[in-house]
Formats: C-alpha cells, sequence, structure tokens
C-alpha cells in the first residue's frame, strides 16, 4: 500500500455552486472555483460572494476544500479593486488562493496571510529553483507548466523542501500557447486570455490570404486531413496513476471551470476510483483499466493524449479535420430532492430533452449506473408531460428505480449511435 504521505489530492474544477456540490459528492478532495472577478475564466458563471461562502462552507462540511482563483495577469487599474477583493476572500477563508501575478501575490500575503497562497501554472513554472523561489516567499504550493515531463517533475521533487507541494494538471483541455499566455483571442476580437476572456481560436479553422489576392482563401494542410492547425487533443492520465504519483505530484488537477455537471461528475468519480484502487493495490488498479477507459470516455472531449509528460508532442497530438467534441452522454439533471408530495416520484431542474419511456442512466457517486425507464413526467401543476423539450424547467418525475438526491441523470447521444 502507498504510504499515506504520497496519497495525492484530487482538485477538481467548479463554475458555479450546484457543479461545486457535484464536484465534492463525486469524490473531490478538493475544488477550484473564480469570483466574480479576477479569475481567468470569464465566462464561466463564477461564484458570488454568497455563492462562495456557501459553497465554501458545504465543501467543508464534506470534508473538501475550497481554492479560489485570483490568476490574472493585473494592470495598475486592477489593483485597488485586488485589494478589496482580498480582504472580502479573508473573511470568507477559502483554503487557498491560486495567483499567477506577483504584486497580486504580496498583496494578498499582506491582507490574508492566514490563507495558502498556490502559484498559478500561468506565471511559467518549469524549473525547481522557480519553485524555491516561491517558496521562500511563503507559497505552499507551485502549479507545475503544462510543458513539463514526468522526468523534469520528478526532478522537481527531489531538489525542494519536502513540504513544497506540486500541483500539475492531470486532464482536460490543452493550450497551444506556453504556459496558456496566449494572444490570439485578444489581437482576433479584443478579448485578452491572459484576463479571462479567451474565445479558443486555437480550435478556428484557418486559411492564408495572399496581399495581393484578398479575398482568396487558400487552405493551411497540416496534413491531407484537414486545417485545425492549432486543435490540441485533451489530456487524460487516467491510465498512469502509478507514474503520476512515483514523481512526487501531491495535487492531480482537473481542467474544466466551464463544463456541465456531467462532465466533472464523470471525471472525479473516475479519478477518484482509480486513485483509491490503486492506493488499495496495484492489481486491482490494473483490473479496472477498462472500466476507468469506458467512464471517462461518456465526458466531452477533444480525443485524448498524454500532453508533454511522456516528452514533447508530436503531430498525433493534434485534430486536424474538425474541432467538434466528442460528446457520448447529454446531461439531463441532477436529482434535487424527493417529492413530497408524489411517492416515488424526485425534483429536478431539466437540462436537455427526455421523454416518457426513454431508458436514461442513473450515475451514482459511488461508481455504479443503474438504467432505468422515464414512467412519466409532471410539471410544477402536476399536469402530465410526455416529453421535457424546456431546458431548466422543473419537473417532477418518476422511473422504474428511483433515484436519490444528488445522482446524476444522462442519456447516450443517439447522435453517437
Amino acid at each position: 500500500m502507498i504510504s499515506e504521505r504520497r496519497k495525492p489530492e484530487l482538485l477538481v474544477p467548479a463554475g458555479s455552486l450546484d457543479v461545486l456540490k457535484t464536484a465534492v459528492n463525486y469524490g473531490a478532495d478538493a475544488v477550484f472555483i473564480g469570483g466574480e472577478a479576477f479569475s481567468l475564466r470569464a465566462k464561466a458563471t463564477n461564484f458570488s460572494s454568497q455563492d462562495m461562502a456557501e459553497g465554501i462552507k458545504y465543501a467543508h462540511d464534506h470534508g473538501a476544500k475550497v481554492h479560489v482563483t485570483a490568476n490574472i495577469l493585473a494592470h495598475n487599474y486592477d489593483l485597488e479593486a485586488a485589494r478589496e477583493y482580498f480582504k472580502e476572500l479573508k473573511e470568507l477563508k477559502p483554503d487557498a488562493l491560486i495567483i499567477a501575478d506577483p504584486g497580486m501575490f504580496m498583496m494578498a500575503r499582506e491582507i490574508c496571510p492566514e490563507i495558502e497562497i498556490h502559484v498559478s501554472t500561468q506565471a511559467n513554472n518549469t524549473n525547481y529553483e522557480t519553485y524555491n523561489f516561491w517558496y521562500g516567499l511563503g507559497a505552499k504550493r507551485v502549479v507545475a507548466a503544462r510543458e513539463l515531463s514526468l522526468v523534469e517533475l520528478k526532478q522537481i521533487r527531489e531538489n525542494i523542501p519536502e513540504d513544497k507541494e506540486i500541483e500539475s494538471f492531470i486532464h482536460g483541455a490543452m493550450c497551444i500557447s506556453y504556459s496558456g499566455r496566449c494572444l490570439l483571442s485578444n489581437y482576433f476580437v479584443g478579448r485578452d486570455a491572459n484576463r479571462g476572456a479567451c474565445t479558443h481560436p486555437c480550435r478556428w479553422k484557418y486559411a492564408v490570404v495572399e496581399e495581393q489576392r484578398p479575398g482568396v482563401y487558400l487552405p493551411v494542410y497540416e496534413n491531407e486531413r484537414g486545417t485545425y492547425i492549432f486543435n490540441s487533443k485533451d489530456l487524460c492520465m487516467i491510465e498512469y496513476i502509478p507514474e503520476l504519483i512515483d514523481a512526487g505530484i501531491d495535487s492531480f488537477k482537473i481542467e474544466g471551470r466551464m463544463k456541465t455537471a456531467l462532465y466533472v461528475a464523470t471525471v472525479a468519480r473516475t479519478y477518484r476510483k482509480a486513485i483509491d484502487d490503486y492506493l488499495e493495490s496495484e492489481e486491482k488498479y490494473r483490473a479496472n483499466m477498462e472500466w476507468y477507459r469506458e467512464e471517462i470516455a461518456k465526458c466531452t472531449y477533444h480525443k485524448f493524449s498524454t500532453g508533454f509528460y511522456f516528452g514533447k508532442p508530436d503531430e498525433t497530438s493534434q485534430v486536424y479535420d474538425n474541432n467538434t467534441y466528442v460528446n457520448e452522454y447529454i446531461y439531463l439533471g441532477t436529482v434535487e430532492k424527493d417529492d413530497p408530495s408524489n411517492e416515488g416520484y424526485v425534483i429536478f431542474e431539466q437540462k436537455n430533452k427526455f421523454i416518457v419511456g426513454e431508458k436514461i442512466e442513473i450515475m451514482k457517486p459511488g461508481g455504479s449506473n443503474i438504467e432505468v425507464i422515464v414512467e412519466d413526467i409532471r410539471d410544477l401543476e402536476g399536469n402530465f408531460q410526455e416529453s421535457a423539450p424546456h431546458s431548466r424547467q422543473e419537473l417532477h418525475v418518476k422511473f422504474t428505480q428511483k433515484p436519490c438526491p444528488g445522482d446524476i441523470l444522462r442519456v447516450k447521444n443517439s447522435k453517437n449511435q
């Protein structure tokens, strides 16, 4: 059995209060979130102060931690508001702040020294002297640049203090730019990736226009299959948990603060089981590998790769022929509570269409998936509905087997069948 000292944290993203609760319920040791300012996911829903307070309490009540991002690269005009924001966070008491900018770092150390500071991947953390630099300034943890291999991470672990923590991304989207410092979005549409407003131009299709022939678009072919030349595959390290632990990584980080509750639940549950199985025995981990592969493929993704962990990516790490997600399952909703007025019914807010008689799947936090049939759908007034076509409608639904509050409801994507 692996020693307790080396048991990694599973750190999962959340873009809203509901998704935070899902992450905790489905196995996260910690959740990282953004407030309404100073976060590098401006398009995510993000958290109001009230939601952040409720989320922190929920996580702490369930034995999990909350890390708050304040990782923009700040300008002068950001600093006064940032100071007030850190004062607010001091009262909310998250477990850590994720910061990239040295000025923001020093301000946070001054205002809320009792809160851990984790240095964001945006700070380009690629060597052990950088880790030791931040350690000397009081940072508890440094998030590794995604451009590092397992060999390099192991070298960092061997050359930093034992209580200095390494956090590394192990699953999710890969940025085409070095440590996420991308200028394309700002150049094309005036939305700055380094201030949280990236429009993901790396997923766009490109052509060349010659100066003397405006309007004549010449295709850019990486090979004969297509022109999506910046479109990276997603990172997935579910098959390499032993190697990640051996490298000395303290926190396994999942990318995706703009993802749905279904994505977060699927990834969190799969990595939770994989980590726990390996810590119990390597034999159990190897025996369950097919289950991990099948489950992780049920969330949306851009095909998978191992990123930089085993060396620099090559032409096989790109997706040239399309920019669409693989989407095997559709999210129907998360069960909110039992229906007190109708025995056997549950209440939840519907996210996508489903119909009476349809076969769907209940996704349990513990790892089981249960196929059931939709028997009845009722609106708030108790009126029968043959289908549920309206997103965000609160429904009272009966299935052939009753799900529990907190269970995820999903259905196979018919377009993939």
